[in-house]
């Protein structure tokens, strides 16, 4: 099924008298997290290896976009057509080795060359009232993604460490500073504040790692529930309910997990 008969579903499902009350009563800010969540379900049956569920996934995510601009049509700013020019005006215009008959060596330089052109793009936001570094680095990404995100913006004017160690330095640092503020019981904010500077300095770890930080803790999530579930499956077998367990137990149980 073509783009076009998308495009009419929603435009049915938005119709004033005919339409569905729910489609219709919606908004950006309404229909922004399904968006979001729509995204991270095209993730998931990615990292599954499942090609019949990203089949659906993706289209879920087109219907998103569809969505959107359907809204922003009704509202007089643009449709759909627009949307599919302004990123085929970007693509190309971030890849002159391919349209425009420029050189790239290879992914790395190209990657390198596609930084450049969205550097290029910001200092023209920049001449048109967006001043900072760091403008334009989505509010709704997850927090770990953006704080990598962040630091890679300041990284490009230099303000980054230069060796490696430095980055570890930094995390030793946060870390007892942590453990100072629970020592010394200085309250949840000051808490949330200290382990916050944690995070963000394991994320800046991450990324002059080449390590994307999100993946690495789904990939710890997905680890953790792998041995729990040994664990819960070894007590099934003994006839032990969880609850009953010892830490001991449950301990000796996820160490043997983890040697599985």
């Amino acid at each position: 099924m073509a783009t076009k008969p998308l495009q009419e579903i929603m435009r049915a499902l938005r119709a004033d008298k005919t339409g569905c009350p729910w489609d219709r009563q919606q908004s950006f800010a309404s229909i922004a997290p399904y968006t979001i969540e729509e995204a991270y379900e095209v993730a998931d049956a990615i990292a599954q290896g499942d090609m019949d569920e990203l089949r659906g996934e993706l289209g879920d995510l087109l219907f998103q976009v569809v969505f959107h601009a359907q809204m922003a049509e009704e509202a007089g700013h643009f449709g759909f057509d627009d949307v599919v020019e302004t990123i085929c005006e970007k693509m190309i215009r971030r890849h002159p080795h391919v349209f425009a008959g420029s050189d790239v060596a290879d992914a790395e330089a190209q990657s390198q060359a596609w930084e450049l052109h969205k550097a290029a793009e910001r200092r023209q936001k920049q001449v048109d009232g967006e001043t900072s570094q760091l403008a334009g680095v989505a509010l709704g990404l997850p927090a770990l993604l953006r704080a990598e995100k962040l630091q890679k913006r300041a990284s490009q004017v230099g303000f980054d460490w230069p060796e490696l160690s430095g980055v570890i330095a930094k995390i030793d640092e946060e870390l007892a500073e942590l453990k100072e503020a629970i020592a010394e019981d200085e309250g949840k904010q000051r808490l949330s504040e200290e382990l916050g500077d944690l995070l963000f300095s394991c994320a800046n770890l991450a990324r002059r790692l080449d390590i994307d930080a999100e993946t690495a803790v789904r990939d710890t999530n997905r680890k953790f529930e792998r041995r729990f579930a040994y664990i819960e499956q070894q007590l099934s077998l003994t006839g032990i309910a969880l609850e009953e367990a010892s830490l001991e137990e449950m301990e000796r149980l996820w160490n043997e997990a983890k040697s599985q």
